[in-house]
């Protein structure tokens, strides 16, 4: 029988907000913006044609819809975690692989797509031996209840219980493709982005932060534009020529130096975020997370020396 089930986005945002009574500590444990899951909670309410949420109180309070589905869909998130992870440990083990061997990443989709897959070449030939398994995901994962052995986070770095190293900080700045930038209309100053389609992830607060910097924060009180979800999917519509973004060093820079991407102003602004490796405390010199991290903090350190060296602007 054919299932006509909402987005698994969705459901999970409704479970996490209603659980919590919060769209911010859902946010926080999903690892999106609160506004992703008004936006998710939103799209699965039109579809359900119901309200799950009472809105206009103070409090988060479930409707009795709401009240009626948490329950089960709870459950039902529970049963397809267990699965999922029952079924990981026995492939890992039909293929020969053992737990000492087999290392499991978690890192969020963007930072997976511009900056790890892409190295995970060099991590193969110097570790042989270990088989590593990426897990992609932009939820705040439990290492230990998932089998996760190391993740890369990008937040403050004070993850309560796990072990962090500092791999890189990252500036914001605006990228597009050198064909827009040839074709106009003219990008000379920070004022000329009015004429151009800003893209963002939806953290909006971003470019206006940088638009206010560049001294234009007209420009950053009505932003419009295309809106992703994913970081890796606004640097591919700049790469596609669809706008201007608002570059995220570490995703942005193997396009800067391929010619995929121009940097159109020297403003760099510094991100209150960096990139950390974490694990849990007692594994962290475990040989297989030891490796990884050496792997990642030297990947790291490649990355920020190839900022530097790209720092030029393609215009001034």
């Amino acid at each position: 029988m054919a299932r006509h089930l909402p987005p698994l986005n969705a459901l999970r945002a409704f479970e996490a907000a209603a659980r919590l009574s919060s769209f911010t500590k859902a946010a926080l444990e999903l690892h999106v913006t609160q506004a992703a899951i008004s936006h998710q909670v939103k799209g699965l309410e039109a579809q359900l044609g119901v309200s799950l949420f009472r809105r206009g109180t103070r409090l988060l309070a479930l409707t009795d819809a709401g009240a009626e589905l948490l329950p089960a869909l709870k459950d039902a998130l529970d049963l397809m975690d267990d699965a999922l992870r029952v079924v990981q440990r026995r492939h890992g083990r039909r293929r020969g692989i053992s737990k000492a061997g087999l290392l499991v990443v978690s890192t969020l989709d963007s930072v997976a797509a511009k900056w790890l897959v892409p190295r995970l070449g060099k991590f193969r030939a110097t570790y042989p031996n270990i088989e590593l398994r990426l897990s992609t995901t932009n939820r705040l994962v439990d290492l230990a209840r998932e089998d996760i052995d190391a993740a890369i986070r990008y937040g403050s770095g004070d993850y309560i219980g796990l072990h962090a190293e500092f791999l890189m900080s990252e500036t914001l700045f605006p990228v597009c493709s050198p064909k827009l930038l040839e074709a106009g209309p003219p990008l000379i100053q920070p004022s000329d982005l009015a004429h151009h389609t800003l893209l963002h992830d939806d953290m909006p607060t971003t470019w206006a932060a940088w638009l206010e910097a560049a001294g234009v924060p007209e420009l950053g009180r009505h932003l419009t534009g295309h809106v992703f979800e994913q970081s890796s999917l606004v640097v591919q519509a700049a790469v596609s020529g669809q706008g201007i973004a608002l570059g995220r060093s570490a995703l942005v820079m193997d396009d800067l130096a391929s010619g995929a991407l121009v940097q159109p102003f020297t403003l760099a602004l510094p991100s209150p975020h960096a990139y950390f490796m974490v694990c849990e405390d007692q594994r962290r010199d475990e040989p297989k997370i030891t490796a990884f991290r050496d792997f990642a903090l030297s990947e790291a350190e490649s990355t920020l020396a190839q900022s530097s060296s790209l720092g030029n602007p393609s215009k001034r």
